[in-house]
């Protein structure tokens, strides 16, 4: 009964399955942090002292603080983050409606959606939709 013990550790390919779990799992951490911190400094709701109390208290203690926060406020912080996108959308949909109603042509109006996409302030999929509306709509009243 003198037999080696073996750890998990010990094979090449579990020492690797570990290393990238640790790996992702730290990733995760971080991703997490930033999204409560972004969501502190969005929410309108919370005063300055508030926000500055939950900054403190996520950056003092991380992991203790982001778990309050996310226990406290995490139902809110879904609804702030469509709200937000929400407002986006409606932002950028306005946008094309507002162009497509100015009267220009629509090659003025595509090299102006050519440039919003090039500097990424839209997406490619956004670029598509409101090109799609400029050469389907630009010259029809109530777009």
């Amino acid at each position: 009964m003198s037999g080696q013990t073996y750890l998990a550790y010990d094979f090449p390919l579990l020492s690797s399955f570990w290393a990238i779990l640790f790996f992702f799992l730290w990733i995760m951490w971080i991703v997490l942090l930033f999204r409560v911190v972004l969501d502190i400094f969005r929410d309108d709701s919370l005063s300055g002292w508030g926000k500055a109390g939950w900054l403190v208290f996520c950056v003092v203690l991380p992991f203790i603080g982001v778990f309050v926060y996310v226990v406290a406020r995490g139902k809110d912080m879904g609804r702030r983050e469509t709200a937000q996108a929400r407002e986006q959308q409606e932002a950028f949909d306005s946008y094309i409606r507002e162009t497509a109603k100015g009267g220009g042509s629509s090659a003025d109006e595509l090299a102006r959606l050519s440039e919003i996409r090039a500097r990424g302030d839209i997406t490619d999929e956004e670029f598509r939709r409101a090109k799609e509306m400029v050469l389907s709509g630009s010259h029809r009243s109530g777009v």
